[in-house]
């Protein structure tokens, strides 16, 4: 068994033994029952609100899940000593990180899909309670879950890196927040600034957005949630465009925080 091989099962068996994620998804497995209750409260547009709350339901897992395991990555590592082992194996710094990075992104994937055939029981249950005349897009559901895991892995990279900036939990913690905030909402602040009330800017100002647009993640691309709530098409060139940006991005962030912890001091 080779390095990586060993970082991605040792990161799989740290993430199902943590009690944090235990209970974190036992109460979002609590929230997705709830969904067929709450949603009985639109008497129109039952099957709408079961789909908006379950898919909402499991994206906020997912934000949680991120947050914890990519802020902790590498701090819980140093915590235990675990990096200076690490450092006398035949190996480099990289493939560890890579190695971590896939463990956590496995068991996001993981956790998207079991959530998702838990919420697919309960849309199937709160349709028939109110049956309603637009057929459940099951396709464009399963794509709006894909692309939800696809943006947290997308996220888990960013606090990858700023992991491997620093030895604290809270630094990446609340700069990885802070990144999700920014980029979910980058995209509505760029078409005000370049649009029509935007020419009351300065234009210093609208130079400056447009290259922190450009600079961090888009994450509102990755939002299909209306899509797959009212079974509105979507282009599939702009859905492929989507999945490569994060691919790539994600790729840039790796290797950037490759770089920054291939030449970071241990003690």
């Amino acid at each position: 068994m080779n390095v990586f091989t060993a970082t991605v099962m040792m990161t799989f068996r740290w993430i199902v033994r943590d009690r944090v994620l235990h209970a974190i998804l036992a109460v979002a497995l609590f929230m997705i029952l709830l969904v067929p209750a709450l949603s009985t409260f639109s008497m129109r547009q039952v099957q709408e609100l079961s789909i908006t709350l379950s898919l909402s339901t499991i994206s906020f897992v997912l934000l949680m899940v991120t947050l914890l395991l990519g802020a902790s990555s590498v701090w819980r590592e140093i915590e235990r000593r675990y990096v200076s082992s690490v450092l006398t194996l035949p190996a480099s710094r990289a493939v560890f990180l890579l190695g971590r990075f896939c463990g956590i992104a496995g068991f996001i994937a993981l956790c998207g899909v079991l959530l998702g055939l838990a919420a697919a029981v309960i849309i199937i249950i709160s349709s028939t309670q109110y049956p309603s005349e637009v057929p459940i897009h099951w396709q464009k559901i399963a794509l709006a879950l894909l692309a939800d895991i696809l943006k947290y892995i997308l996220l888990a990279s960013v606090a990858i890196f700023f992991s491997a900036l620093s030895t604290s939990f809270y630094f990446p913690f609340f700069s990885t927040i802070a990144i999700y905030l920014a980029g979910s909402g980058s995209q509505e602040v760029y078409e005000y600034a370049t649009g029509q009330f935007g020419k009351e800017f300065n234009q210093l100002s609208v130079v400056i957005l447009k290259i922190v647009y450009y600079v961090i993640p888009n994450f509102a691309a990755f939002d299909l949630k209306v899509q797959a709530i009212y079974g509105i098409p979507s282009l599939p060139s702009g859905l492929f465009l989507t999945f490569i940006y994060s691919f790539i991005y994600s790729a840039i962030l790796l290797t950037g925080a490759a770089i920054i912890f291939t030449r970071r001091q241990f003690p």
